[in-house]
């Protein structure tokens, strides 16, 4: 990672590592009697700390992939990016980025799954992501990318309701959330769309998208009109990602 910390998971692979490899070491250099002590210092470099190591390790690299600067780490995601880290941008992924609890890692926060196997899901659709990124977008132009990656599947309004409820009295004193609240939580209204809160990465959006849920056009025409679908409702374009829009 361009430099981020090893943080307290990855000091300890790390240190794990370390103490395994003096172990064996000193075992190879000493040579002493297989007796009950060398047997549980092998036992300790040959299967404790190396399986703490791994384990440690794939936790830290998970975490990881969850900051915004990994996710903006290929060339693609930079626009997206870019957007987010702009203190004067008012794109709604820019305002998540600027939240203290978890702005560094709002990109992961917004697109990941809500469900039981939320985690493991939003992992295979990041390796779905790797696979596009080294078959298809790798050598892409950056232009061209803006243009022609779009989001797989719309972004549920249940991501946004995992923090924003809709339930707090706070949140419904808002007119404009008191009267849209049934197709807030039925879908029918995207919270990030011109109707709403806006686009969450409205520079990578093109003139007639602007248009998508609040403007004079359906989704179906808007994405007809963009050569996204076949004129089937949601479908995406080929090789569109579910977690770069």
């Amino acid at each position: 990672m361009h430099g981020e910390s090893l943080g307290w998971m990855g000091t300890l692979a790390v240190a794990s590592a370390i103490v395994a490899a003096v172990i064996l070491v000193g075992y190879l250099v000493r040579r002493p009697s297989f007796d009950g002590t060398t047997r549980l210092w092998l036992l300790l470099g040959l299967g404790v700390f190396p399986i703490m190591s791994a384990g440690a390790a794939n936790v830290s690299g998970f975490q990881a992939t969850q900051s915004r600067e990994f996710c903006g780490s290929c060339h693609v995601m930079e626009p997206h990016a870019a957007d987010s880290n702009d203190a004067k941008s008012t794109a709604l992924a820019s305002i998540h980025a600027r939240n203290h609890f978890f702005g560094k890692d709002n990109c992961y926060t917004c697109h990941k799954d809500y469900g039981m196997y939320g985690f493991v899901l939003t992992k295979m659709g990041g390796m779905r992501h790797v696979y596009y990124y080294l078959t298809e977008y790798r050598s892409m132009p950056l232009e061209q990318a803006k243009r022609d990656i779009r989001i797989r599947h719309p972004l549920p309004n249940g991501n946004c309701m995992g923090c924003h409820t809709t339930t707090a009295p706070r949140w419904l004193s808002i007119g404009d959330h008191a009267s849209s609240l049934a197709q807030v939580r039925d879908g029918s209204l995207s919270c990030a769309s011109p109707g709403c809160h806006g686009f969450a990465h409205p520079v990578t959006k093109r003139g007639v998208e602007l248009l998508l849920d609040g403007g004079p056009l359906t989704t179906t025409d808007a994405a007809t009109a963009l050569g996204l679908t076949d004129g089937g409702p949601g479908d995406a374009a080929p090789g569109a990602q579910d977690g770069a829009p």
